[in-house]
């Protein structure tokens, strides 16, 4: 599904879902878009943010010796 900001030619802005963006291009070409508010024809995508999600931290790296203590618990302690 995709959520596309559309606008008609008044200058309203409205959202709505499709399957994919071959069916907005679809019913873009039938004019079977409608503005909500004025019942407007005449309606095209208007510019969007992306919606991207925050980032996530990467986790901790494993100590280099491989053992959960870090290095002070294995046979190479302090030698590394």
């Amino acid at each position: 599904m995709i959520l596309y900001s559309l606008r008609c030619s008044h200058d309203h802005q409205f959202d709505e879902w499709f399957s994919n963006s071959a069916e907005y291009d679809t019913r873009h070409a039938a004019g079977s878009l409608v503005c909500p508010q004025c019942g407007d024809t005449v309606v095209t995508k208007a510019i969007m943010a992306p919606n991207v999600g925050k980032a996530r931290s990467a986790p901790q790296p494993s100590p280099a010796c491989g053992t959960p203590m870090g290095c002070g618990g294995c046979a190479f302690a302090g030698q590394h």
